[in-house]
C-alpha cells in the first residue's frame, strides 16, 4: 500500500530523489502546510489576540495528541520548548540547588546531550559515569544495574540508540526509581516517539521525565520539542520564564509563582507554528487510520524487503546492528562498515539521500515510501564501488 499521496508537496519537490532518511529529517507531509498556513492566517486574522487561541486552544491539543501517543493520558503533564536542548538544560537547573550534579548516562547518546554533558564535565558542574552500550546484548541488565546501585542525581538514557537503533528495553524498572528528592530518571525519546506505540506508558509516567520532538517521526519538522513531566518533581525550576507563572495567582506580590502543572517549566514567547503542523499532521494520521503501530508495521515490511533482497551489494558485507526481530524496532537500519562514509557520498551523488554516523550507514524508512522505491534503492546499492 501506498501513501504517497500525503506527501504530494514533498516528493513533488524534487520527484528524482529517493529519500531513505526518515529516521533523520522526516519529509513533511502536506498536512503540515495546511498547518502552516492556519498560524498564518490566526496571525493575521487575531493579531494580538492569537495567543488566546495558542494557549487556548492549539497548545492543549498538542498536549492531548503527545500524552495519548505516549500512552499516558496526562496532558497537563507535557511542556513544549522549541527543541529539546532546552528542555534539557531547565530540567538539569532544576534538579538541585548545588553543583556538580552526578549524572548516569551512556555513551551512546545524542549529540545534543553528549556536547552538552561534555561541557558541563568539563567545567566542573556534572561528573558522570557512562555505561558503555556495547556489548548490547547486557546492556539494559548492566544499565539498570547501575542505575539501582548508583547515587546519581539524573539518569539520563535513550530508549532508541541513535547510532545503532538498538532500544533499551527496561523502561518500567528504570522508571520506578525516580523520587522526587532523586534520583531523577530522564528517557531521551526522539528515536521512539511516533515510532514505538505507546513508549512511555501509564505507570513510568508517574515517575520519569520523557524527552521528545516533531522533527523526525511525527513529521512536523522544526520548533516542537517536548518534555513529560511527571508531577512533583523539579516544582520550582530556576531557569524560567514569565509564561511558567500565568497560572499561580495565589502568591503575595513580589514571590516568583509557577504552574501547577508541566508549565512550570515554560519559557517565554515562542514561535507556535510548530504547534499548528503537528496537530494538523494528528488529525491527517487519524482522518487515515494511520496510527503508529500501523506506520511501524509498513515501514517494517520495507526493512523486511530491503534485506531479502540486498544480497549481491556491498552492504550485504556489513554488519547489520539492529536485525529486524519480533518486538519494537527503529524506523532505521544500520549497517557498520569501513567504506560506510564513500557509500553515502556515493548514494548522495545519485539523489540517494541516506545518513551516516562514523562507520555506521543508516538507512531510514517511513510512510511515503513503497516497495517500487526500495527495488530502486537496491539498484542503487548494487552500483556501489
Amino acid at each position: 500500500m501506498s501513501f504517497k499521496a500525503l506527501f504530494s508537496r514533498s516528493l513533488g519537490a524534487d520527484p528524482r530523489r529517493l529519500h531513505f532518511a526518515a529516521h533523520s529529517h522526516h519529509l513533511w507531509p502536506d498536512a503540515s502546510y495546511d498547518g502552516q498556513v492556519a498560524a498564518w492566517e490566526d496571525a493575521a486574522r487575531l493579531a494580538d489576540r492569537k495567543w488566546d487561541r495558542v494557549m487556548g486552544e492549539v497548545y492543549p491539543e498538542a498536549q492531548r495528541e503527545v500524552a495519548a501517543e505516549l500512552g499516558t493520558d496526562m496532558a497537563d503533564a507535557i511542556v513544549f520548548a522549541s527543541n529539546t536542548h532546552d528542555l534539557l538544560v531547565r530540567l538539569f537547573a532544576a534538579v538541585s540547588e548545588s553543583w556538580p550534579i552526578r549524572v548516569l548516562t551512556s555513551d551512546g547518546e545524542f549529540h545534543s546531550a553528549r556536547r552538552q554533558f561534555a561541557r558541563w564535565e568539563e567545567s566542573g558542574a556534572a561528573v558522570f559515569e557512562r555505561i558503555p552500550t556495547y556489548p548490547f546484548d547486557t546492556f539494559s541488565e548492566r544499565f539498570l544495574e547501575a542505575a539501582k546501585s548508583g547515587d546519581a542525581q539524573i539518569i539520563f538514557v535513550s530508549q532508541v540508540m541513535f547510532g545503532s537503533g538498538l532500544i533499551f528495553d527496561k523502561i518500567e524498572e528504570l522508571a520506578a526509581l525516580g523520587r522526587p528528592d532523586g534520583p531523577w530518571v530522564v528517557i531521551d525519546g526522539y528515536h521512539s516517539f511516533m515510532a514505538i506505540d505507546r513508549p512511555l506508558g501509564a505507570q513510568p509516567a508517574q515517575s520519569a521525565f520523557f524527552l521528545g520532538g516533531g522533527y523526525k517521526y511525527a513529521m512536523a519538522g522544526e520548533g516542537c520539542g517536548f518534555m513529560h513531566a511527571p508531577p512533583g518533581f523539579g516544582e520550582r525550576p530556576r531557569i524560567t520564564g514569565w509564561y511558567a507563572e500565568f497560572e499561580d495567582l495565589g502568591l503575595p506580590p513580589g514571590q516568583v509563582g509557577y504552574a501547577k502543572t508541566a508549565d512550570r517549566f515554560l519559557g517565554a514567547t515562542f514561535d507556535p507554528s510548530a504547534l499548528y503542523r503537528f496537530t494538523a499532521i494528528r488529525r491527517m494520521l487519524a482522518e487515515n487510520g494511520l496510527m503508529t503501530a500501523r506506520v511501524s508495521a509498513h515501514a517494517e515490511a520495507l526493512q523486511k524487503h530491503l534485506l531479502s533482497r540486498f544480497d549481491g551489494t556491498p552492504l550485504a558485507n556489513a554488519e547489520l546492528l539492529n536485525p529486524v526481530t519480533q518486538g519494537p524496532h527503529a524506523r532505521f537500519l544500520a549497517f557498520r562498515h569501513t567504506e560506510a562514509q564513500r557509500w553515502y557520498e556515493q548514494l548522495k551523488s545519485r539523489n540517494v539521500i541516506t545518513d551516516v554516523r562514523g562507520d555506521v550507514l543508516r538507512i531510514g524508512f517511513g510512510i511515503y515510501q513503497d516497495d517500487a522505491d526500495v527495488d530502486r534503492l537496491i539498484e542503487h546499492l548494487g552500483e556501489l564501488e
